[in-house]
């Protein structure tokens, strides 16, 4: 306690220099108004700017809290597109029947490790067999088709990246019409992707859209895989050769939706039962 008394008493020159100072300050405000008027603009802005920055870290801090409330979101609506693509199609009497787009449940997951560079890439994400993981089932993003589980454990799972040469999808090109086809990665280009066995005389064009086709045991129909970039033919070849500009940015993928078909190993017992009679 001396020490604190001893200390006062060296800067009390100081420390009455400054109580002089801001009870001069106080008459300048109270006794003027324009200065008063100043001080009350000038600490109204202090006040709005410290509070307008404090807004904006709390924004951040909460940023993963928003991300994972949109992705809960997006599961949502991609399960309620699946109920409309249905009763849609029940409506229209197409052969869509009333099981095809019901089957189709969704989970979602987080990438935690990811390859683009490669010529086989995987992808692996946060969720397994205790979340319900199984091999085969199909992934997609937001924006588009991201690949098909390869292996898992109770937590996490490994994909088999479309950006894959041993990986193929049965596509169609979104038209009155669909024209069926598969792509196919080259193995350079991780932004294009190769559609194939697309006959040459079929009237395409450059942005044309490019959708898992109704032949998928996999993906639901119409989830969209990219855009047509550029189309060539060649006088040997009855087909085109057609790049495709990928609707998912797998350099910058950060969650996925894990498709589970309920009707899948149904479906491909008795493809097997069929083919094993023959």
């Amino acid at each position: 306690m001396s020490q604190l008394i001893r200390l006062f008493l060296r800067a009390r020159n100081f420390l009455l220099f400054v109580v002089l100072e801001v009870f001069c300050f106080w008459l300048i405000v109270s006794y003027n108004n324009y200065w008063d008027a100043t001080f009350f603009n000038t600490s109204n802005h202090v006040v709005a700017k410290t509070l307008e920055k404090n807004n904006q870290f709390q924004s951040y801090l909460n940023l993963r809290e928003v991300n994972e409330s949109l992705i809960a979101e997006n599961r949502r609506l991609q399960t309620s597109l699946s109920q409309l693509q249905q009763y849609s199609a029940e409506k229209e009497g197409t052969l869509l029947n009333a099981g095809v787009a019901a089957r189709y449940q969704y989970k979602i997951a987080k990438v935690i490790n990811n390859t683009v560079g490669l010529a086989n890439n995987f992808i692996t994400i946060d969720k397994g067999t205790l979340d319900g993981i199984e091999v085969g089932m199909g992934v997609i993003s937001s924006t588009g088709v991201v690949g098909k589980v390869k292996s898992c454990n109770e937590n996490y799972s490994v994909v088999y990246s479309i950006l894959h040469s041993k990986f193929d999808v049965s596509a169609k090109i979104k038209q009155k019409t669909p024209i069926i086809g598969t792509v196919k990665w080259d193995g350079t280009n991780p932004q294009n992707i190769d559609l194939h066995y697309i006959d040459r005389y079929k009237n395409l064009k450059k942005g044309d859209s490019v959708l898992t086709s109704d032949y998928n045991v996999v993906f639901p129909p119409n989830i969209l895989i990219g855009r047509i970039k550029k189309l060539t033919t060649r006088p040997d070849q009855p087909f085109y050769d057609l790049d495709v500009a990928l609707s998912t940015d797998f350099r910058n993928l950060q969650y996925v939706y894990i498709i589970s078909n309920t009707l899948k190993k149904e479906q491909e017992t008795l493809e097997k039962a069929a083919q094993e009679q023959q």
